[in-house]
């Protein structure tokens, strides 16, 4: 599947318009940066996806399975080390229901093939070119 959004910058700083196939997202960066904190920063845009992608695959197995799943609950800190080529995701995450410790270990399992997880962890390429 290819997913392509669209985004803007002009002259307010680092506030970025973003366009998906049917959402607009906004996203800045906190003043301390430089800008006007109007929206996530790109940082905490990528930790929400990872939650977000964390959530839903856990979500959908768990009802596949017809699991007594209540909720998930995620939580993802990213921390950069001294080089940008260093980074940390520490991922938490909290399970609500009447779930057998055979289902939660497996539900830790799945988490770490959700799609995001996957694409972060994986071999990525990104071609750039100046239009």
């Amino acid at each position: 599947m290819i997913y392509t959004i669209e985004a803007h910058t002009g002259r307010d700083h680092f506030r970025t318009e973003i366009r998906t196939s049917t959402h607009v997202l906004l996203a800045d960066e906190p003043g301390s940066n430089g800008g006007m904190d109007q929206g996530p920063s790109p940082h905490e845009l990528l930790a929400a996806a990872l939650g977000g992608c964390t959530n839903a695959t856990l979500r959908m197995y768990a009802d596949r399975k017809e699991w007594p799943l209540e909720a998930v609950d995620t939580r993802v800190e990213i921390e950069h080390g001294e080089s940008v080529d260093t980074t940390t995701f520490r991922r938490t995450i909290r399970l609500s229901g009447n779930l057998t410790i055979d289902q939660r270990t497996r539900l830790l399992q799945i988490a770490e093939r959700c799609p995001i997880h996957r694409t972060i962890t994986g071999a990525v390429t990104i071609s750039t070119e100046l239009l």
